[in-house]
């Protein structure tokens, strides 16, 4: 039902900050959650970071809380998140994500965009 396009990542260096970007082809309202995940080489993939749609309640994974917030400026088309003090172990392809229900997002979302490399490294 919508396209998702990431975009903003990058290679940053450990403690660095990098903003990513969702773009989506319509509104967000049509989702109850609107998250990220993310995935690297031999990992599990790891819901990071989601948002409400309705009320704008957060949920941050413990692995990112306190240096990561998502946000939803534009209800819209577009949601971003903030990666502050960035580690080695955040380097992965970041995902925006939306599905109906917390619950069902948390196991896979129903619809992913195509991904944004973030590495970290020095």
């Amino acid at each position: 039902q919508v396209q998702l396009a990431e975009s903003g990542g990058g290679l940053v260096q450990p403690g660095g900050s990098l903003r990513l970007s969702c773009q989506a082809s319509g509104s967000f309202l049509d989702y109850y959650v609107i998250g990220w995940f993310r995935q690297a080489p031999g990992k599990e993939r790891e819901g990071i970071a989601c948002i409400h749609s309705n009320d704008g309640e957060t949920y941050y994974a413990d692995s990112v809380k306190g240096r990561f917030t998502i946000s939803r400026p534009n209800t819209e088309n577009t949601v971003f998140l903030q990666m502050n003090s960035l580690k080695p172990e955040d380097t992965a392809v970041y995902y925006c994500t939306v599905d109906l229900d917390l619950d069902s997002w948390r196991v896979f979302p129903h619809s992913w965009g195509q991904g944004t490399q973030v590495t970290v490294s020095s």
